[in-house]
């Protein structure tokens, strides 16, 4: 996140959303392929890494009875300094590696440390889909021309959609993506066109996101 986005709570307004989630409606469940120990210890080792800090969650849920061999956190998010992260390859694997349950790593940069944040999406081996979420032409134009994710949406509103099967989901400039071999998987993959799908607006009213860069 910009460091605007940061200066506007953004942090605390994901915290109040995360806690509305719940076993009780389902909007929090049991991960199948990752334990809760293994979130658990995968959360410990990013907090090593100087600068780290837990923004919320971080435990396992409670009056459940999920079996062990099944994972049950509370959604959770970690924060990482951008420069931490990009250190070393073990610090930036680390924090790249993708946990398959409700956990997300966040990070900031100042305006003028975009290229760290452009350094740090070309060093990622999938490039399967993004979202830059800003409504600055220029801006947008530096970073969808810097990058190669398969998709991409942009704009004040982008959000990424688990990729619907009508946007392409990369891997971007992988040609074992091809799989099958087929002709459409060729054209499709091999030739690995870009997706760029913008939202701008109009906003709600209801709205109290902060328009930054």
């Amino acid at each position: 996140m910009h460091e605007n986005w940061a200066k506007q709570n953004f942090v605390q307004k994901l915290k109040s959303l995360a806690a509305r989630r719940k076993l009780d409606d389902l909007t929090v469940g049991p991960v199948l392929t990752v334990t809760t120990k293994r979130m658990l210890d995968h959360i410990e080792n990013l907090l090593a890494i100087p600068g780290a800090r837990l923004e919320f969650g971080g435990k396992p849920l409670t009056n459940h009875s999920i079996p062990d061999v099944y994972g049950a956190l509370e959604p959770t998010a970690v924060f990482v300094p951008l420069k931490e992260i990009l250190r070393n390859e073990e610090s930036f694997a680390l924090a790249t590696t993708e946990i398959f349950g409700p956990f997300q790593l966040l990070t900031g940069y100042k305006h003028e440390e975009l290229p760290l944040v452009l350094e740090a999406c070309e060093r990622m081996h999938a490039h399967l889909t993004a979202a830059v979420v800003s409504n600055d032409v220029l801006f947008l134009q530096e970073v969808l021309s810097n990058t190669v994710n398969g998709t991409t949406y942009a704009g004040i509103r982008a959000r990424t959609t688990g990729a619907p099967q009508n946007h392409w989901f990369g891997p971007a400039g992988d040609p074992r993506g091809a799989g099958i071999g087929t002709p459409e998987a060729i054209k499709l993959v091999w030739s690995c066109h870009r997706e760029v799908i913008q939202d701008v607006g109009p906003i709600p009213d209801s709205w109290k996101t902060p328009q930054c860069t």
